[in-house]
């Protein structure tokens, strides 16, 4: 039997996230381990569609600069598909970085939940139909 006193724990494995050197609260890059496109591009466009940041943008194009040479230029990096890394970089104001990409994180695991919702509640309803036929 479980005791109610104790505490949940969740297992976690190895860092995934890290920041980059030169990072700033108004700028930074993040590196995501094992990832690639599908995560960084939902993810740029929950951050984008708030208007939490001015700019989700590729730091390896920058030679080493600060600010993309394009502003424009708002896709994920993923350098060679067998290295599994994602690259973003970030340019806020008005807020932090770090919470830009925190909240864009939980806006997608929010989607998620809704998509999931709607699924489900579908599927149960085509099941059921096809149950009376």
């Amino acid at each position: 039997m479980e005791d109610p006193n104790q505490q949940a724990s969740i297992e976690t494995g190895p860092q995934r996230i890290r920041v980059l050197p030169g990072a700033s609260d108004t700028a930074a890059s993040f590196q995501f381990d094992q990832e690639d496109h599908t995560l960084g591009n939902a993810l740029r466009f929950m951050i984008m569609k708030k208007g939490r940041a001015l700019r989700v943008f590729n730091p390896t194009s920058l030679g080493g600069q600060d600010e993309p040479k394009n502003p424009d230029l708002r896709q994920a990096d993923v350098p060679l598909r067998s290295s599994r890394r994602l690259t973003h970089g970030l340019s806020a104001e008005g807020t932090t970085v770090y919470d830009a990409l925190e909240k864009g994180f939980d806006d997608l695991m929010d989607l998620c939940d809704v998509v999931t919702m709607k699924f489900t509640a579908s599927r149960d309803d085509f099941a059921a139909s096809m149950d009376t036929q």
